[in-house]
């Protein structure tokens, strides 16, 4: 039924994917010799060619970035050139781009919404991929998605590399003695008789630090090392630029921005930048307000002007002063066995799903995994690996695996999906702890992976995530975090570990309460980066060019500027090493979908699951099969709201 994962013979992965290929070219040569090309006869085995390839390829990936040796970065090396030739290869084949608009041409009439939609997709990936273009031109293309590759790879190891480099060893107590005693205690190591701490840049212990640290110089020093990471990647990011700029440009673009927009929902460059200065200049004066407030609680400690690396610390005890909420009370409450025995509790509420916990191979004695049913017929499979480890990258994300899909035996193929967290880790003595931001987190990487499981569409390349525009592909993930600040949600799952009494309603509530603290901070921020990531890219920058840009941005919008000495965009990974260049705006263009949604539970009631199965059939079941507009507007009877998405964060009213 589900494939397992294996990793075999890991060092000759080169040599056995040089062998997937060649099936793979000999299989699409075979198709291309069919003389009545039909959407039967040659696009359902087309896909399935692909799909068995990501099957084969996906793993050798995964392993990368969960379990990263000097093994696993030769393989990247070895293996990138030859997936990037095939996949440049593959876009450039001019008898597969006519034969897909030959079969969209003669057989539109009889063709269904769903198989128009793959073709429509495909057709318009081909072009961009640089059919029709001349045989100089193609080889060009060839060689930057090539070298695109190569240095997205290195960009993501220079800054795994960097953030494990880094150690902060304390000493005295007295830096230490308001750091949470599950923090503390992961921190802490004996020597000679003596317990000194220790700190990294690994999200769990860097936030314990930068959160907690009494002493000022090493939060300092801490948030240094942390925005000077991987300083090696500015040589990265001008040359992707410059390749990036140089594609678009042969692909008939003025700029990449225009490139990424051609395969996005947001149809011009002024409605991107209109809409990012719709939710700055809305959210600016009251972001000031509350740094204000930060700054004021700061006085009290004699700091007159508070820096960027004074704010996490400053801003908890503002939290627990204005809230009374207290982190590490929580913790204790969100133990990452009852969170997840809650959490599925939840969602069999809401889309009437079920979660069992299987014993099949994973890459990682921690690793989670379940077979997800519904009416009692298992649907999907997800691998959850949920803790921070050395060897694992940083932040969190959800990696499809297998599509659902019906190959071309008529078989039904069952999806997989994998989520990746990095949360406190659990030892001997101590089980995995979570704070609330973590469980939202959780909700989030999950919300993704629903929207890839719970696919009923048939084409595997419209199904689940494949075929959806990238700057809505946050919708589904944004509009189940909002679950995670509900009582009855909360009350499912926030049970002691020792004693397993339930958080108490005043307890939930200040969670509720504290929610919106610092939104437009957030919003600035997120705002901050996005209008960085899409103005890089309607022009060449380069060098300090770079920089510069940030600096002006900062300038016109940012409610506290960090230091000169920051350089986030050397740890960009989401636009220099993943998928969201000239795309990082789609978190909050999602965000208008997720939030108009949430409304609709908010008129009625949170376990409305006539509400969540309409949502589940219309929005999840159908993936990428139709444009995110017209599922939305099928679902909702209305068009969204950026008002929304301001109400719901408590910046207007």
């Amino acid at each position: 039924m589900f494939k397992e994962f294996t990793i075999e013979n890991l060092e000759k992965s080169k040599e056995r994917l040089e062998v997937e290929l060649k099936k793979s070219r000999a299989a699409i040569k075979s198709l291309l010799k069919i003389q009545n090309k039909t959407y039967e006869s040659f696009v359902k085995p087309y896909q399935e060619i692909a799909e068995n390839l990501n099957e084969f390829v996906t793993p050798l990936f995964h392993i990368d970035s969960v379990k990263n040796t000097k093994t696993t970065q030769k393989v990247q090396e070895e293996i990138i050139p030859l997936l990037s030739n095939y996949e440049t290869e593959l876009s450039q084949n001019e008898y597969i781009y006519t034969s897909l608009k030959t079969i969209h041409y003669n057989y539109n009439s009889s063709l269904n919404d769903i198989q128009k939609k793959v073709l429509e997709n495909e057709i318009r990936d081909f072009k961009l991929g640089g059919c029709g273009l001349d045989n100089e031109k193609k080889k060009r293309l060839k060689k930057i998605n090539l070298k695109l590759s190569q240095l997205s790879n290195t960009f993501s190891q220079n800054l795994l590399d960097a953030t494990n480099a880094f150690e902060m060893v304390v000493e005295d107590f007295e830096d230490v003695k308001e750091i949470p005693q599950s923090d503390l205690a992961l921190a802490s190591f004996e020597e000679e008789g003596k317990t000194y701490y220790k700190f990294t840049l690994q999200m769990p212990s860097y936030l314990a630090y930068i959160t907690y640290g009494s002493n000022r110089k090493l939060r300092e020093h801490i948030y240094k090392a942390y925005t000077t990471r991987a300083k090696n990647n500015q040589k990265i990011i001008d040359q992707i630029l410059t390749l990036k700029l140089e594609r678009s440009n042969i692909l008939g673009f003025e700029n990449y921005a225009q490139y990424s927009l051609a395969t996005k929902m947001a149809k011009s460059e002024n409605e991107v930048i209109t809409f990012l200065y719709e939710l700055a200049n809305k959210a600016k004066i009251k972001a000031k307000e509350e740094v204000a407030e930060v700054q004021k609680l700061a006085l009290k400690d004699g700091i007159r002007s508070i820096k960027s690396f004074d704010m996490a610390y400053y801003s908890e005890k503002l939290k627990k002063e204005k809230y009374d909420i207290d982190q590490e009370y929580y913790r204790p409450y969100f133990e990452q066995n009852s969170v997840l025995d809650g959490f599925f509790n939840f969602l069999h509420k809401l889309f009437n799903i079920d979660f069992k916990l299987t014993q099949a191979a994973a890459w990682d004695e921690k690793v989670k995994v379940y077979d997800i049913y519904e009416n009692n017929n298992v649907i999907a499979r997800i691998y959850l690996d949920l803790e921070a480890r050395k060897d694992k990258r940083g932040g969190a994300w959800m990696n499809n695996w297998h599509s659902h899909y019906i190959n071309t035996n008529g078989e039904k193929q069952l999806p997989t999906a994998f989520i990746v967290c990095n949360f406190p880790p659990s030892n001997e003595n101590t089980p995995s702890l979570l704070r609330h931001d973590d469980v939202v987190t959780l909700f989030h990487e999950m919300g993704h992976a629903l929207h890839h499981l719970l696919s009923k569409v048939q084409e595997p390349f419209v199904s689940g995530i494949a075929g959806v525009a990238w700057d809505c592909v946050e919708f589904p993930s944004q509009f189940l975090e909002y679950f995670s600040y509900d009582k009855e949600v909360l009350k499912l799952f926030a049970k002691h570990y020792q004693t397993q009494e339930v958080l108490s309603d005043e307890a939930i509530q200040k969670i509720i309460n504290a929610k919106n603290f610092q939104s437009s901070l957030a919003l600035i921020r997120q705002v901050e980066f996005a209008l960085f990531d899409f103005k890089l890219y309607q022009r060449l920058y380069k060098g300090k060019e770079v920089q510069a840009l940030m600096d002006s941005i900062r300038d016109e919008i940012s409610a506290l500027k960090p230091p000169k000495y920051n350089k986030f965009q050397h740890s960009f990974s989401h636009i220099f090493a993943g998928g969201y260049s000239a795309g990082y705006y789609s978190y909050k263009w999602a965000e208008v979908l997720s939030a108009d949604t949430f409304y609709l539970f908010l008129n009625s009631t949170v376990f409305n699951q006539e509400l969540a199965l309409r949502y589940k059939t219309t929005i999840l079941e159908r993936g990428g099969s139709a444009d995110m507009n017209e599922l939305y507007l099928e679902f909702a009877h209305k068009e969204p709201s950026v008002d929304s998405l301001l109400k719901i964060d408590d910046i207007i009213s």
